[in-house]
């Protein structure tokens, strides 16, 4: 005993770094390496500035695999945390924390390599600004990079010997950073309907008719253009933009990209055919892939699509919903292989089979038809494997229309559950829960599932009680162990407002257009470019920022621009305040230029302009609520992209039932159709 202290927990103490008082998972992965890390903020940057260092910023995040390699070989090891500590200060930031330093950063390395990913490595000056970066080094010179040790020694013999150079590499950086995020939006015009069909064409280019899809492998769902040509397709009666988007979720759900036992998706294909998944799992894909399934189903009527969307949404309140409400981050795609050896782990671990381990558990005639079905063989069924870790294993993917035995899915998905699970990254963020929150609303909505109701009420019900500060009506980004943190971005804002108002159109609860409303409100506060239009993602009072960027790409997340150009609009219709509607109306001009220019870029930004651009429908309900039942499941079956639906006791202009009688009023292009009180009735109106 060390002074009546256990040997182990001294250890432990005198091992861990600052990252061991954080709350990030990301972060307390790191908490016992050998380097010094310090978390972004102030004690790392006067750090700096004192011992006259640079910042070497690492950017990851808990369930990214490279990050976890990078570790492994570099951060784990006491020679270049040698380097790290003596020459510089080492900060990590989890990009899903603060997305706004990530985006700086990152434009910086894309714009400097032509490349960017995770984990990000740059390295910034006392003062915040970059002067060299990239994303994962080996630790040796390996693979056509350079060596992670190689480039801390060169880079900490520049400073000493070239420092000057450095200074004025990292001002010039920052200037012509900045020049871009004023540039901002572009020559502005006109967006019309040549704007819709340029992006419809880019996306017909580059879609692959035979497996779904855009582009080449590796294949990611970005589900914002899937958004776009379903809503294209409804305006213009393109039947064809409808089909690239079913093609590709038909390709996906049968591909090993879907969890075929355990539902949900991986984070993208490493091949073209949707086979070979990387195995991460990420709340924000299922939140958006849920939509589009539930979308497609109401276009279709096609229970294909419907059985996907709840498989999806079963996934997320089986292993990624918080017991009081509110739903986890990600997801890893390693795992341990052997429980006795919990740090010795493989990518897709958890969900990969042998053959003889499905025999086993199935016995000899019901594995048959299993294996018929998923594409099970007895050798492994995948054919490219780089690293090895497939030999011998099967992916499971739809290979024949088999039907599949419940029971046996079932047997198999229990043996699974027992196996070393992948790490969950538990934080609870506010954007991403908004976009779970959304599809929950659709789901209960489109399937007419009670729980699904209650699962979005339970996770907005927990973001109010400890992610709304209510003294400044501030929101908080990250909920995790008990502690609130990090005010929010401009996502956030953006993609909670839409949650609420698909939850009222749900439920029909008043309070969520209230908090939606002071959601915007707060939000054009922070937020709006009252010059320019548009919004930044951070806040002016974000003093630790070199940028203040905005944001307008949409890739696997929509931009907080797009999300929150329809979040307005749609609140401006519900509450009818014309505020609302102009602050989007200058956000849309603001990126006029780019949708113009290249709006394939911009799909979601382009829903956006549809809606604005539509004829607006709104449908409005008086009367007994229980008798409007059949009334709202006329309404639910169909695809109506520009309506919005209320109560007559919330909408700007009340309107009275008819004989106490349930009442539907359909107003489209502001002018209303003749009351009716028959569901029949409304059916035919919403032809």
């Amino acid at each position: 005993m060390f002074g009546g202290v256990d040997p182990r927990v001294y250890l432990e103490v005198v091992s861990s770094n600052r990252l061991a008082h954080e709350k990030s998972p990301y972060l307390l992965q790191h908490a016992h390496n050998p380097v010094d890390w310090y978390p972004w903020g102030q004690a790392a940057l006067d750090k700096a500035r004192q011992e006259d260092k640079p910042i070497f910023l690492s950017v990851g995040y808990s369930t990214c695999h490279w990050c976890h390699v990078m570790e492994r070989e570099s951060f784990e090891n006491d020679d270049v945390a040698k380097v790290l500590n003596e020459h510089f200060v080492p900060v990590k930031v989890d990009r899903e924390e603060r997305p706004d330093l990530d985006r700086v950063y990152m434009l910086f390395v894309q714009a400097s390599t032509g490349s960017g990913g995770w984990p990000m490595s740059v390295w910034l000056t006392p003062e915040g600004k970059p002067f060299f970066g990239g994303t994962y080094f080996p630790p040796d010179t390996r693979y056509g990079r350079p060596g992670f040790r190689a480039i801390l020694e060169r880079l900490a013999r520049a400073w000493r010997e070239d420092r000057a150079k450095i200074e004025e590499s990292g001002a010039h950086v920052l200037e012509q950073l900045l020049q871009y995020s004023q540039h901002g939006t572009g020559e502005r015009g006109q967006v019309g309907q040549n704007a819709l069909d340029s992006a419809f064409y880019a996306f017909r280019r580059s879609f692959d008719p035979q497996l779904g899809g855009f582009g080449a492998a590796p294949k990611f769902p970005r589900p914002s253009v899937l958004n776009f040509l379903l809503r294209y397709g409804a305006a213009t009666g393109n039947d064809e933009a409808r089909d690239m988007v079913l093609v590709t979720l038909r390709a996906m759900a049968k591909g090993g990209m879907h969890d075929q036992l355990g539902g949900g998706f991986h984070r993208y294909s490493v091949d073209e055919n949707w086979f070979v998944p990387h195995f991460e799992k990420m709340l924000y894909d299922q939140a958006q892939l849920a939509t589009s399934y539930l979308e497609a189903y109401q276009i279709t009527g096609e229970s294909q699509y419907a059985d996907v969307g709840r498989d999806i949404l079963d996934y997320v309140l089986r292993d990624l919903a918080h017991p009081d409400g509110g739903f986890y981050s990600a997801e890893d795609a390693d795992s341990a292989v052997d429980p006795a050896k919990p740090n010795e782990k493989s990518e897709g671990a958890f969900y990969i089979w042998s053959y003889q381990e499905i025999v086993e558990v199935l016995g000899e005639a019901e594995a048959g038809v299993f294996c018929r079905r998923f594409g099970v063989k007895p050798n492994g069924n995948v054919q490219e494997d780089p690293h090895g870790e497939f030999t011998g294993r099967n992916i499971l993917y739809a290979a024949q229309d088999v039907p599949a035995n419940k029971q046996s899915i079932a047997r198999l998905l229990e043996v699974r559950s027992r196996r070393p699970r992948p790490h969950l990254d538990d934080k609870i963020l506010a954007g991403w829960n908004g976009m779970m929150i959304s599809a929950f609303a659709k789901g209960a909505q489109i399937l007419g599932e009670a729980r699904y109701e209650q699962a979005a009420r339970d996770a907005r019900n927990l973001l109010h009680r400890h992610l709304w500060r209510e003294a400044d009506s501030t929101l908080l980004r990250r909920y995790r162990d008990g502690d609130a943190a990090i005010e929010a971005f401009l996502d956030d804002y953006a993609a909670l407002i839409n949650a609420l108002l698909d939850l009222y159109e749900t439920a029909f609860d008043p309070a969520d257009v209230t908090w939606a409303a002071q959601l915007a409100e707060r939000g054009l506060a922070l937020f709006q470019d009252t010059e320019g239009g548009g919004f930044f993602s951070s806040p002016a009072n974000q003093g630790d920022l070199v940028l203040r960027l905005k944001d307008d790409y949409d890739g696997a997340e929509p931009s907080g621009n797009s999300v929150m150009a329809l979040a307005l609009l749609r609140l401006a219709r519900m509450t009818g305040r014309d505020d609302f509607r102009k602050a989007a109306d200058r956000t849309l001009e603001a990126f006029s230029g780019r949708m113009l220019a290249g709006g394939s870029g911009l799909p979601q930004m382009l829903v956006s302009q549809m809606f604005a651009m539509g004829k607006p429908m709104e449908i409005v309900l008086a009367g007994p609520r229980d008798q409007q039942v059949a009334m709202l499941a006329e309404i639910r079956k169909r695809f109506l992209p520009n309506a919005v639906v209320m109560q007559s006791s919330e909408a700007p202009n009340a309107m009275p039932s008819i004989d106490g009688l349930a009442t539907a009023y359909v107003c489209e292009n502001y002018a209303c159709k003749l009351p009716v009180t028959e569901a029949a009735a409304l059916a035919e109106l919403l032809q």
